[in-house]
């Protein structure tokens, strides 16, 4: 009997992630895209083993795009592959997640400091027109949400001016996004990011460094808690239906 993979087909999981503007994805990319896609929703979960074969079918597309894409998410961590037994999804490793939550912690707070300091901060008010409005106006869409959310902590960092901490926090954010997209998930924890990135950007208006920095360590060590909780009843409830 041939194995069935735990996910839908190619057909089911809707459009691939749109390409940079300037370049058509390739199949590579596509497949790329729909195999991240099923990690991070748990159609594929911790664990799971499958071969390039079965997934070709699924993902529907031919076996050299296919590849490229798995090789290209195991050098991300994402999965890894056993000569002659097949590929599998990495297991969630959270000691992982907990030292690039603290590398994030270290570069955003020093970015935060330089931008106390620094004269040009014409991005500030931009920042607190999108955080600091009304109830009614915030955003409730987790994805929305989350964009934003990913927004606002480039952006403090993109005001320290250091292209070379621009990079790895961007490093950070896409290898600890898998968990840190669920913190939108709870109409409380949208809630409270809107509340807590409006205070952080109150100190920093102030130019009251160490406040904002200690409102700032607060607001990602909470979210690192939340995220770790919520993932591990998303895969305990998968489990169960599976």
């Amino acid at each position: 009997m041939k194995p069935r993979l735990p996910f839908a087909p190619a057909s089911a999981l809707g459009p691939a992630a749109p390409a940079p503007a300037d370049a058509a994805p390739t199949l590579a990319d596509q497949a790329y895209d729909r195999i991240k896609g099923l990690i991070f929703d748990f159609s594929l979960m911790p664990g799971d083993r499958f071969s390039e074969t079965e997934l070709a079918e699924h993902v529907q597309v031919s076996r050299t795009p296919l590849r490229q894409a798995l090789q290209r998410l195991q050098r991300e961590g994402f999965l890894q592959v056993f000569p002659k037994l097949g590929w599998q999804v990495a297991p969630l490793d959270f000691d992982k997640f907990d030292e690039l939550y603290d590398l994030r912690i270290l570069l955003e707070c020093h970015a935060v400091g330089r931008l106390c300091e620094s004269v040009d901060r014409a991005g500030l008010a931009a920042l607190s027109a999108l955080w600091e409005v009304a109830p009614d106006q915030r955003l409730d869409t987790p994805a929305a949400v989350r964009d934003l959310d990913e927004a606002f902590h480039r952006s403090l960092v993109e005001g320290s001016g250091n292209h070379e901490m621009m990079r790895v926090h961007a490093e950070i954010t896409d290898r600890i996004r898998i968990i840190r997209r669920l913190d939108f998930t709870k109409p409380p924890r949208v809630e409270a990011t809107y509340d807590e990135h409006g205070a952080i950007l109150r100190a920093i208006t102030r130019r009251r460094a160490a406040e904002a920095q200690r409102l700032l360590r607060a607001h990602i060590e909470q979210s690192k808690l939340e995220v770790r909780h919520i993932t591990l009843d998303m895969l305990y409830r998968a489990r169960q239906i599976g």
